[in-house]
C-alpha cells in the first residue's frame, strides 16, 4: 500500500518565496526596536488613536523594511549563491527572477510609503525611505563590497527603526531617540563581526571585504571586546538622561556585563562555537534590553 503525499499548491510556494525575500526575523527585530521608539514617545498609556497610528506605522515599515530587504536579494544574488547562510534564497536559487523580485519590492516600497505618508506623518515616511536608500543603496550596493568598515558604516540604517518609531508618535526626532539609535549603531558591529568570525569562509569566497578576511581573526576578536566596552557606555544613556529608572539600569547592567564577557571570552581563546554563542546572544541582549526599556516605562513611568 502506497501512501500518496498532499499536491503542493504553487501559488502558496510562491507566496512563500516572496515572503522569504523580505527576511522575517530581521523584521521582526527592525519593527519590534520601531515599537519600542513609538512606546517611550507616549508619556503613559496612549490613547486609542495613537494605537491606531502605532499599528499603521509598524505595518508601514514593516513593508519598505521587507521591500530593501527583497531588493538586497536582487543585488547580492551572486553572493549569496555562494555562501551557505545565504544560498536557499529564492533571488540565488534562481527561483524568483530580477524583474518580479523588483516589482514585488517597489510594490512592498509604495505601499509602505503610502501608509506611512496618510495614516502616521509625512516626517516617518521621508526618514523610512531614506533608510530604504541608505541600506539598499549605500550599503548594499557601495559600502558593503568596497570597506571592511561597511558594517560600522552601513549600520546606521540597521540603527533606524526607534527613531522612526519616535517620529510617528512625537511628529519629531527627539535626543531620546538618538540615544535609542546610538545604542543600536553601536550595538552593530560585535553583534554582525561575530557572526563573520565562523563564517568567514564564506565571506572569502564572496570576495566581501569583512574585516575577519581583510584583518584576521584576532584583531576582528579585539574589534568585537572594544566595542563591546562602548556599547556598554551607551546603554546608560537612557537611565542617565533620565528616560529610565533603576529597573532599566539593572537589566543593562546585566546583559552588558554578559556581553562584554562573551566577548571578552572569544578574545582569549577563540572557537567557532563561542563565536556562535556570541552572536546569539547579541540577539537575546538587543531584545531584552529594549524589552527592559518597555517594561521600565509602564512599571516605573
Amino acid at each position: 500500500m502506497s501512501v500518496s503525499t498532499p499536491p503542493v499548491n504553487p501559488a502558496l510556494s510562491v507566496l512563500a518565496q516572496f515572503y522569504a525575500l523580505t527576511k522575517p526575523r530581521v523584521i521582526q527585530l527592525i519593527v519590534f526596536c520601531a515599537l519600542i521608539g513609538m512606546v517611550l514617545a507616549v508619556p503613559g498609556l496612549p490613547s486609542l488613536h495613537q494605537v491606531g497610528v502605532a499599528l499603521a506605522a509598524c505595518l508601514g515599515i514593516w513593508l519598505v523594511a521587507g521591500a530593501a530587504a527583497a531588493f538586497n536579494c536582487i543585488i547580492e544574488k551572486s553572493i549569496d549563491a555562494k555562501m551557505k547562510r545565504t544560498a536557499w534564497r529564492p533571488t540565488a536559487r534562481g527561483e524568483l527572477g530580477d524583474r518580479q523580485t523588483l516589482l514585488f519590492a517597489a510594490t512592498l516600497c509604495a505601499i509602505g510609503s503610502a501608509v506611512l505618508y496618510l495614516l502616521v506623518n509625512p516626517l516617518t515616511m521621508w526618514l523610512t525611505f531614506a533608510t530604504f536608500i541608505g541600506y539598499a543603496v549605500i550599503y548594499t550596493v557601495i559600502l558593503k563590497p568596497l570597506t571592511p568598515q561597511n558594517i560600522v558604516i552601513g549600520g546606521a540604517s540597521g540603527a533606524m527603526p526607534p527613531v522612526l518609531g519616535w517620529a510617528a508618535m512625537a511628529g519629531q526626532v527627539g535626543p531620546e531617540a538618538l540615544i535609542l539609535f546610538l545604542i543600536i549603531f553601536l550595538w552593530t558591529p560585535p553583534h554582525f563581526w561575530a557572526l563573520a568570525l565562523y563564517r568567514v569562509e564564506d565571506y572569502r569566497k564572496s570576495g566581501l571585504p569583512m574585516l575577519p578576511v581583510t584583518h584576521g581573526n584576532e584583531f576582528t576578536r579585539l574589534m568585537v571586546l572594544l566595542y563591546t566596552f562602548i556599547l556598554l557606555a551607551a546603554c546608560l544613556l537612557p537611565f542617565i538622561y533620565g528616560m529610565s529608572s533603576w529597573l532599566y539600569l539593572a537589566a543593562a547592567l546585566l546583559l552588558n556585563v554578559g556581553f562584554c564577557l562573551h566577548a571578552w571570552w572569544l578574545w582569549r581563546d577563540y572557537s567557532d562555537l563561542l563565536a556562535r554563542k556570541t552572536f546569539r546572544f547579541s540577539l537575546i541582549h538587543l531584545s531584552l534590553l529594549f524589552a527592559a526599556l518597555l517594561i521600565d516605562h509602564y512599571a516605573l513611568g
